[in-house]
């Protein structure tokens, strides 16, 4: 007789009993102190990097005297959003935001593209000279010519006081092109290449219908990187813009809190109330700056961690 046959002449009862048993493997008394000690230290390390978080969220809202007086510790407490609307009042805080937004956008698709494009080439063993490309490309990890022949090479390309000399420099970082070719080794199988090479596919249809499709993890990763390193800078635009109307946002709540914690005001306030007032434009500042890379990184957090471990191993 079949096996399906006896299996269906088996009752319900006799089929739970011929189900190979699992053994429970009991945990040592050992064991259970190890595991208390391991999750005693991953609370209190999750409690180290929350609660600063939690606590500029509470005291941007709060009084600054509260938070001078350090009456603010788990809960806000005499609730001020004085900050937030001295914060948007202003008018150079959009331009700031519209320019970094502006800057951020360009520089990642500029970013990702130069950097997918030269990962995928030098993941290529027929690249011609791509030993020499690599140590080019390493050697720029471990040195660099300095502030001043920086300038020099942005005035000599006449980018002084130009939104492009925010953009263009650090357009591709080493240590994103190797992720991102190490991803493609082995990421994108051989077969997949050679099948559509037979069938008729060209190299740049190759790697628009190909390869990016397969790509989007380490893209996300690449774009996630690269829009954070430049929403939160701001050394290129102190540098070398001239002009406040194309400052990015870091630049523009820098300007404000050195004007809000210097002494001589010109808007009739003393001396106390700049200085509550620079108090919470401190808190204030982190969060509208913070703001929109949380509401974006969720949209790409489901990528993030197979683009990383598979752009960071090699076989």
């Amino acid at each position: 007789m079949k096996e399906s046959t006896i299996n269906e002449t088996m009752s319900p009862a006799a089929h739970q009993a011929a189900k190979p048993r699992r053994r429970k493997v009991k945990e040592s008394r050992g064991d259970r102190i190890y595991y208390a000690i391991v999750y005693t230290i991953l609370i209190l390390l999750a409690l180290i990097v929350i609660y600063p978080l939690y606590f500029v969220v509470i005291a941007s809202f709060s009084s600054a005297d509260a938070v001078l007086a350090g009456r603010v510790f788990l809960y806000p407490v005499d609730i001020d959003f004085t900050g937030y609307i001295r914060c948007f009042e202003r008018m150079d805080i959009w331009i700031g935001y519209g320019n970094t937004i502006y800057y951020t956008i360009s520089y990642t698709v500029l970013s990702v593209l130069f950097t997918v494009t030269a990962a995928w080439a030098l993941s290529r063993k027929t690249l011609p000279f791509r030993k020499f490309w690599m140590i080019f490309f390493t050697i720029t990890m471990f040195f660099g010519g300095g502030l001043i022949p920086f300038y020099k090479v942005v005035s000599d390309l006449g980018l002084i006081n130009n939104p492009l000399s925010v953009i263009l420099p650090g357009t591709v970082s080493a240590w994103n092109l190797f992720m991102a070719k190490t991803f493609f080794q082995t990421g994108v199988p051989d077969s997949i290449v050679e099948a559509a090479e037979l069938d008729g596919a060209n190299r740049a249809r190759l790697f628009v219908s190909v390869i990016l499709p397969l790509s989007m993890p380490i893209v996300a990763v690449l774009a996630l990187y690269y829009a954070v390193g430049q929403w939160n800078s701001y050394f290129n635009a102190m540098i070398f813009l001239q002009d406040s109307n194309y400052y990015p946002l870091q630049l523009v709540l820098r300007e404000i809190l050195i004007a809000s914690e210097s002494t001589t005001g010109g808007s009739g306030e003393t001396i106390l109330e700049q200085f509550r007032l620079a108090n919470q434009l401190k808190y204030v500042s982190v969060i509208i700056s913070s703001l929109p890379v949380f509401c974006i990184y969720p949209f790409v957090q489901k990528f993030f961690a197979q683009g990383v471990m598979v752009g960071s191993l090699k076989d």
